[in-house]
């Protein structure tokens, strides 16, 4: 299984939208790295939704449900869209500024690439990011 980190600002779709939406199409990535994220997500895998704009934390965990598929919202066949389901709230945000404080959460692609929507993250990481949260899966 792979982990990986999906942007929205909170302002445009929240994770209180989405905890009560359930599922959601990932559309509109225009950028060519986020979408090559998205075309290696798979069924299963975990997601961490994280709110940017002043916001700055990771807020909930979610799931792919559907792999990559031809994203509705372009005009272009190039651009690609997921499903997620929303799974669970952290029980405690992980803000932007412990990640670039943590010694194992520094090197994740946000903290260094803040401006992609769709990033990997490592397993350990991803193990990182729970405990600093207090989130069992």
């Amino acid at each position: 299984m792979n982990h990986w980190l999906v942007k929205q600002e909170p302002e445009a779709y929240s994770w209180s939208d989405f905890l009560k939406d359930g599922r959601m199409a990932w559309t509109g990535v225009r950028n060519y790295a986020a979408r090559n994220n998205l075309r290696g997500m798979k069924t299963g895998d975990a997601v961490f939704f994280y709110h940017s704009g002043e916001e700055k934390s990771v807020v909930g965990l979610a799931r792919v449900v559907r792999e990559h598929y031809p994203d509705p919202t372009a005009d272009e066949d190039s651009w690609s869209a997921v499903d997620l389901a929303a799974k669970k709230t952290l029980s405690k945000p992980v803000t932007l500024a412990a990640i670039k404080a943590d010694k194992i959460l520094k090197e994740m692609v946000l903290a260094r690439q803040s401006r992609l929507s769709v990033t990997p993250v490592t397993s350990e990481q991803f193990a990182r990011l729970l405990a600093l949260s207090e989130t069992e899966i």
